[in-house]
């Protein structure tokens, strides 16, 4: 690769990590043609030393003794002075600032934020002090260095001079980051704790376009901490933090993404114009009921006394949506919060319907309805006694919703007597995941009976079998476990329909491992895999799907499940 091309530095980069493949970060680091070997002690330094450069003999690598520096305790690694105290500025290159006279146009400007910036590390909130001069680069701006431009750079040349020094980060301790947001700019400082005393690491700022400095307090906030996060995203993954910020309604931001994160979203805006109908809801509350004469009287049931008649939560939506009627009582904020959420809803004479991310209506119940619904969606032999998220799905389903759905569903399965009594049954230990090698949809399956089972149609099994990559699951339910029922099953359902495989999964039962089921899955061409005996994980794709089943079978409890 010769010199100038642009991809000549990656070339060399490549080549020299090729040749020290083995000693990086044990006892060498390597940055272009620039070698740093170092050791904790003289002897194993010089020891290392000795193996580089008889690695550089062995790869004819020829260096030039006037720019090497052997056995130093300090030095200068690329535009840092590196030593046994840490990380600090090259005090060279300093002094050069440092001697700077105050720019006299836009050229001398860049090139002064381009050296300062160089060392911007070093330097708290450089973007917030640098932000006059940085102005001046903006297009169509005439350049003008008043007061504030000659603070800024005058400010900086100071923070240069007293840099503080900065460590290295120690990667057995958790790493702490602390953002801050102004008006105009914001800042993050990266560091860890020693000792009970904090080391900074590296410091960022950067300043807000037009678009972010509009933005409300706790927006700029959380943003400060997104921009942390990406600039120091190679310290940061695979580690620990702490995250510190003066503002405290971050927390509850974070909370409430977290509970976003479970649902596949997708947020549109649509006008309320859009949602405009022509029918007065008058049902809701009826006036005339509470405001009819009737005689007092003295005797009632007991029952009765604390029954309460209960305004369905969709009313006011309702109202609004059929004939514009606003509560009264409603203050501004609420007000307008109500008008924004009731984009969300279409009234269809007598029903309120939801509009949902997946633009799907749902018709909006009372809560005394949706008790009724969750009863059939998780008990109903159609619901299966799933979970309550399983259970919430199943409603959406259904076209049903009220604002409490998924904390109805999780209460409701947890007090599910029948989920209680069939449920926590202990797994055993799972083996560590392993890569597959078959990667292609329905190129694996796993085979698989689950019974006897209580007769139902003379149907005492059923067969099931999974697609280990797509997770698709076949099953249909037998009078016997048997190599001709397999066979016939696997060429009419599996064979004919999804292709011939070129693995098959099963236990070593004697209704796979037969001499008729070999022929055919010779004919096919299909590997045929037996799983370890005693040992259901090593075909355990199917016993998930086998458990599941044996599960619905018991918590529905009819004799005539298959």
């Amino acid at each position: 690769m010769p010199f100038g091309l642009c991809n000549a530095p990656a070339t060399f980069q490549r080549c020299m990590l090729a040749i020290f493949s083995d000693l990086v970060e044990k006892s060498i680091e390597v940055f272009m043609d620039d070698f740093s070997v170092f050791g904790p002690s003289f002897d194993e330094c010089l020891t290392n030393l000795e193996v580089v450069l008889r690695r550089c003999l062995e790869t004819n690598l020829i260096l030039n003794w006037e720019k090497c520096h052997f056995m130093v305790t300090e030095g200068i690694v690329l535009g840092h002075k590196i030593s046994h105290k840490g990380i600090e500025v090259d005090p060279a290159k300093v002094e050069v600032i440092e001697k700077l006279l105050p720019p006299i146009n836009v050229r001398g400007i860049r090139s002064f934020l381009g050296h300062a910036g160089f060392y911007r590390r070093f330097i708290k909130d450089f973007s917030m002090i640098a932000r006059p001069l940085s102005n001046l680069l903006n297009k169509d701006t005439p350049f003008c260095f008043n007061d504030s431009c000659l603070k800024a750079f005058e400010a900086l040349k100071a923070r240069l001079t007293s840099a503080p020094i900065i460590t290295a980060p120690d990667w057995k301790l958790d790493f702490e980051l602390m953002c801050d947001a102004s008006d105009y700019a914001v800042g993050a400082v990266l560091g860890q704790r020693r000792a009970k005393t904090f080391h900074a690491i590296h410091y960022a700022s950067k300043v807000l376009n037009e678009a972010q400095i509009n933005y409300a307090t706790t927006e700029k906030e959380l943003l400060a901490i997104v921009f942390a996060l990406e600039k120091f995203r190679s310290y940061l993954i695979g580690s620990k933090m702490v995250v510190f910020t003066d503002h405290a309604a971050i927390k509850y931001l974070l909370r409430w993404i977290l509970l976003l994160q479970e649902f596949d979203l997708e947020i549109k805006d649509k006008s309320g114009k859009e949602n405009l109908v022509a029918d007065h809801l008058s049902r809701l509350i009826n006036d005339e009921v509470t405001l009819k004469e009737r005689e007092i009287l003295e005797e009632f049931p007991d029952e009765k006394l604390f029954m309460v008649q209960e305004r369905p939560w969709f009313a006011d939506l309702a109202n609004f949506k059929a004939a514009g009627v606003i509560p009264e009582d409603f203050t501004w904020h609420p007000k307008k919060k109500f008008l924004r959420d009731a984009t969300y809803y279409v009234w269809d004479d007598p029903h309120l319907f939801k509009i949902g991310v997946d633009g799907l209506l749902r018709r909006c119940v009372s809560r005394e309805e949706a008790k009724s619904i969750l009863w059939h969606c998780h008990n109903f032999p159609y619901g299966g006694h799933f979970n309550g998220e399983r259970t919430a799905a199943k409603v959406l389903q259904a076209g049903f919703y009220w604002p409490t759905l998924f904390k109805d569903a999780h209460s409701h399965a947890k007090q599910c007597d029948s989920c209680q009594r069939a449920g926590g049954i202990t797994r055993k230990h799972e083996m560590p995941l392993q890569n597959m090698q078959e990667v292609e949809v329905f190129d694996c399956w796993g085979i698989d009976f689950v019974g006897p089972l209580p007769s139902s149609f003379t149907n005492e099994y059923i067969l099931v079998v999974v697609d280990y990559v797509s997770k698709w699951v076949e099953a249909i339910a037998t009078p016997k476990a048997d190599g001709k029922t397999v066979v016939k099953f696997l060429k009419k359902h599996i064979f004919s329909r999804f292709g011939t495989p070129r693995i098959l999964i099963s236990d070593g039962g004697s209704h796979f491992c037969n001499a008729q089921l070999e022929r055919a899955l010779e004919h096919y061409g299909v590997h045929h895999k037996v799983a370890t005996a005693y040992h259901p994980q090593t075909n355990g794709q199917v016993e998930v799907s086998d458990r599941e089943i044996k599960s619905d079978g018991i918590l529905v409890e009819k004799p005539d499940c298959c």
